[in-house]
């Protein structure tokens, strides 16, 4: 994401392996399918007692520039319901991964050939 918001992609990754992408004209804007050339690889280890990770491969193709800011964040939800919101960065107020304050990871684009 730009700075101070802009175009976005959203990537939705599941332990069930499900997946969702979706682009943004801005802050929660404009919201569409965006297509990938191949479906994401997901990993993870569900039965695992005491922890858990995903790992997941992304086509990234569709960027405009691999030089971007990410947030990273995940929404947990317990087997009694209870639900509990992480990321690297968090914006004042409810979690809302949209807020541009989230995007605080950078992916530097690769050095040229």
């Amino acid at each position: 994401m730009p700075d101070g918001g802009g175009d976005y992609i959203e990537f939705n990754l599941s332990p069930s392996f499900r997946w969702a992408a979706y682009g943004f004209e801005g802050y929660r804007a404009g919201m569409r399918n965006v297509d990938l050339a191949f479906d994401p690889e997901i990993e993870s280890t569900p039965n695992t007692p005491g922890w858990y990770w995903l790992a997941a491969e992304l086509d990234l193709s569709m960027l405009k520039t691999l030089d971007a800011k990410i947030g990273l964040s995940v929404v947990i939800e317990e087997t009694d319901g209870t639900k509990s919101y992480w990321a690297l960065a968090h914006a004042p107020g409810p979690p809302d991964f949209h807020n541009p304050d989230c995007f605080i990871a950078k992916l530097p684009a690769p050095d040229a050939p």
